[in-house]
């Protein structure tokens, strides 16, 4: 009996806007950068926050999402706090930013800049 392998989902979904805004940042990226990283550091009221930033190097733990404009990092340590998430960027007359839509967040505080889990 052969064994048929599935593929896996995605550990994070990206919509056709985060996907250009990646493709923006990776424009205007510093010399060396090799990617654009999402992680979950420990900070504000709830407990974690969102956070993209520039790596120069990627870390083997990291899960790689290949995008037409970049590649896309998702920290190894912050991925079970985000499998099922779609990540949006939105901007209107007063702000602009990537939004998560987390079905993992128990939680968030009232300014939304951090999250539980």
């Amino acid at each position: 009996m052969a064994t048929t392998l599935r593929a896996r989902p995605a550990a994070l979904n990206l919509t056709p806007s985060a996907h250009a805004r990646i493709a923006a940042l990776m424009a205007e990226a510093p010399e060396g950068a090799v990617g654009v990283k999402l992680s979950t550091p420990r900070k504000g009221c709830s407990g974690l926050a969102y956070s993209v930033d520039y790596i120069t190097a990627a870390d083997p733990f990291d899960e790689k999402i290949v995008t037409p404009g970049g590649d896309f990092y998702v920290d190894g340590g912050s991925i079970l706090y985000l499998i099922g998430s779609t990540m949006d960027w939105v901007e209107d007359d007063f702000t602009a930013g990537f939004v998560f839509q987390n079905p993992n967040a128990k939680g968030s505080c009232g300014c939304g800049e951090s999250f539980t889990v």
